[in-house]
């Protein structure tokens, strides 16, 4: 049989990888699958990240990245790119099978799958990512200073966003497959009395424009008729909403009507005994790489806890795990 770890992180990003920093100097040996595809999360497509404290300069979504991974590893994480693909966390040992068919055992569990935005499906949307298409005002509006922006949804993130570019745009045209928002009120009310903002109804994006490498532009579609025009802007922020990674955990760990981890707030513990979530993939609100870190280092803490409290700290020596 495997090893029984202490604890396996499933997921990298922030709340992955500040989980694994802060169990590995508890000296509890955390494994973490970080993913075959999506290793570090959404932040290794961000090319400036300027928010997150520390960094008066900025740093690049990649490298910080790569910094918060090594910073696990110096103390001990082990890391392994690859995918979990199914998992039995309903037992006091939670039982997680990788995709090469190896079965890893695990006295908690850390979920930090994240989310990830909703794309249009348009071609050169992933070409021009960060290129003057972004999923994130808060992460890109400062590069938009006296540009002309489109905003793409019409519910309280797409307003957020759209007011909160404002601050740098010139201006800013939000558009909306529907002759009405789902926003709440009052973040109708903000964004319809911002002169800076103005509204294509029952209108979608039909094209993305690339230019030397860069977002030239965008064409519409009027839902109605069909009739299309092109619109002269240089930023392109979708805010359709996000998916939360949790199929993985269908009939198991609670879930809320919108997929997300169910956790008993403050803590991060779900409904399962040993079972833990941080990030995104429980946060319906901030979707910040810093917030996200912040609940990794709760899970973490959390995760320890439950391990001090049953005497669970694995003392014996590791031995490697084998294939089923």
């Amino acid at each position: 049989m495997s090893e029984i770890r202490d604890v396996v992180i499933i997921g990298s990003g922030p709340a992955g990888y500040t989980a694994a920093l802060y169990t590995a100097r508890a000296q509890l040996r955390p494994l973490l699958f970080g993913s075959s595809i999506f290793v570090g999360g959404s932040l290794t497509t961000t090319t400036e990240v300027e928010n997150f404290p520390g960094f008066p300069d900025g740093v690049n979504g990649p490298v910080l990245m790569e910094n918060m991974r090594a910073q696990a590893e110096k103390f001990g994480a082990e890391m392994i790119d690859d995918d979990i693909v199914s998992v039995d966390l309903t037992g006091d040992i939670k039982l997680l099978t990788d995709s090469a068919g190896t079965i890893h055992r695990a006295k908690t569990v850390i979920i930090a799958t994240g989310s990830g935005y909703r794309k249009l499906g348009l071609p050169n949307e992933e070409k021009l990512s960060g290129r003057g298409v972004s999923w994130c005002a808060t992460c890109d509006g400062f590069f938009f200073k006296d540009r002309d922006i489109v905003v793409v949804g019409g519910g309280d993130t797409a307003m957020e966003e759209a007011t909160f570019l404002t601050r740098f745009a010139k201006s800013v045209t939000v558009v909306h497959r529907r002759s009405t928002l789902r926003a709440s009120k009052v973040m109708q009310d903000r964004a319809f009395s911002d002169d800076k903002i103005s509204f294509a109804f029952d209108s979608e994006i039909a094209e993305i424009k690339g230019t030397g490498g860069m977002l030239g532009g965008v064409v519409l579609r009027d839902v109605l008729t069909g009739a299309t025009r092109d619109l002269d802007v240089t930023g392109l922020f979708i805010a359709i909403g996000h998916d939360p990674r949790t199929e993985l955990f269908t009939g198991q760990v609670e879930l809320d009507g919108e997929g997300y981890i169910q956790v008993d707030s403050p803590s991060t513990r779900t409904n399962l005994p040993g079972v833990f979530a941080a990030g995104d993939v429980v946060d319906h609100t901030y979707r910040q790489a810093i917030t996200a870190a912040g609940t990794g280092a709760a899970a973490a803490l959390d995760a320890e806890r439950y391990l001090a409290a049953r005497g669970a700290a694995q003392t014996e020596p590791a031995t490697a795990a084998v294939p089923v």
